[in-house]
């Protein structure tokens, strides 16, 4: 059996001034982290450990993204960060464009005993 997904958010976060699209993206995982919650752990007394973290952040430009910063953003589990092309640049009169991250972050549990998610 495979992995099941037990939780998935949605964050947006920007960087007003100097164009830092790893800034951007971290404001973005941690405005969906504030949307979530796992007491599935402390019910059911499992590691934290067992947690695969997958995070999909999309920006206009993903090459200028530091996933290892990103990684170090997620308090538990183990963190896979992916980048992709998405968010958005809105262009200023002063030419400093705001930058716009959209992320997703997926938690997943291996096959449990003793317990089963519905679903």
């Amino acid at each position: 059996m495979a992995e099941q997904r037990v939780i998935i958010e949605m964050g947006m976060g920007n960087d007003l001034h100097g164009q830092d699209y790893t800034k951007a993206a971290r404001r973005a995982i941690k405005d969906a982290f504030r949307h979530s919650s796992l007491p599935l752990f402390g019910a059911v007394g499992l590691s934290h450990d067992v947690m695969r973290v997958k995070v999909t952040v999309g920006v206009q430009k993903p090459e200028a993204v530091d996933t290892e910063v990103l990684a170090a953003t997620l308090p538990r589990g183990r963190a896979e960060v992916h980048v992709v092309q998405g968010g958005l640049d809105v262009e200023t009169v002063a030419g400093d464009p705001i930058v716009i991250a959209q992320a997703s972050v997926e938690a997943f549990l291996p096959p449990q005993t003793g317990w089963r998610l519905k679903g």
